[in-house]
């Protein structure tokens, strides 16, 4: 990022984040407003395609009934990203600084870095959508082969495909991994701009939601608190909004860390609520079970 705003070489940014951090700090601060909007459209995207698309279980349905409906329109999503960009572009970037003319320059680097975030947004989806549709492919065809091979007993083939599909499953969750890291790369830089503080909290932040992550898959965690994962879109939506709020105005971590945890909170309660309802009635009917999502 430094290396691209400053026009320096990638190794004189690394460079100058060690021998001169008062400097690379500077440049950093200089960088927000890119990183704001970079980061914003791409945190947008996310919670838009969440929240346009038609799911069984809703959770705030006054919202997302409509909004799912809406949904069916092709590139939806897209559209409500760029106008917030060109809002933003023009009102919070333009106000940003009032000397000379860097106003301009201000609102073409916010355009420039959200167009950026959107087409990053694109590229990621593309290729989770390509190796999530290739490993499917791939699964069914081993399966065909181990049902070719029960017969023949030729089992080469099918420990090739096997392989093959744990190939693509892995290339599939780094591509996810990178995606949902840019909320990570975004947000310590709220806290520090020391680089080597940033990779340290940064690495063990990643350790522990990675273990965090197991255990609530070992234990089924999303498949009792159903809603857990409305209030994380939820939270991201919102942690969008401030990243471009952010280009004018200077928002406390505090406020932004308590959205998103009041969000989750809320959603994890709901989610505690449809359960308490659920057991009421003798685990009665998918209808009964949304009466209390409506927080």
């Amino acid at each position: 990022i430094v290396a691209i705003t400053a026009k320096l070489n990638p190794i004189d940014a690394v460079h100058l984040a060690f021998a001169d951090k008062d400097r690379y700090q500077q440049l950093v601060t200089d960088a927000h407003p890119a990183i704001a909007a970079f980061g914003g459209m791409f945190l947008l995207m996310i919670f838009l395609d969440f929240i346009f698309e038609d799911r069984d279980i809703k959770w705030l349905q006054w919202i997302e009934r409509p909004l799912a409906k809406l949904g069916k329109v092709d590139m939806l999503s897209v559209c409500i990203a760029l106008i917030v960009l060109l809002v933003t572009s023009f009102t919070f970037a333009t106000h940003a600084h009032q000397h000379g003319g860097a106003h301009i320059d201000k609102a073409q680097t916010v355009l420039i870095s959200g167009i950026a975030g959107l087409i990053t947004y694109m590229i990621v989806g593309g290729l989770s959508g390509f190796f999530e549709e290739r490993l499917e492919e791939e699964e069914e065809r081993a399966h065909e082969e181990e049902e070719e091979a029960a017969r023949t007993g030729k089992k080469k083939s099918a420990v090739l495909l096997a392989g093959q599909a744990a190939f693509f499953m892995f290339l599939y969750l780094e591509v996810l991994d990178a995606s949902f890291s840019f909320d990570g790369v975004i947000g310590a830089f709220a806290i520090t701009n020391d680089i080597v503080m940033m990779a340290l909290g940064l690495g063990i932040g990643a350790m522990y939601v990675r273990s965090l992550t197991v255990y609530l898959v070992r234990q089924g965690t999303l498949d009792d608190y159903v809603y857990l994962e409305h209030g994380a879109h939820y939270a991201i939506g919102a942690l969008a909004i401030i990243l471009m709020v952010t280009i004018q105005y200077e928002i406390n971590e505090v406020i932004t860390g308590l959205v998103g945890v009041v969000l989750i909170a809320l959603s994890f309660w709901s989610s505690v609520r449809r359960n308490r309802a659920l057991e009421a009635a003798g685990g009665g009917s998918g209808e009964k079970a949304e009466v209390p999502s409506g927080v």
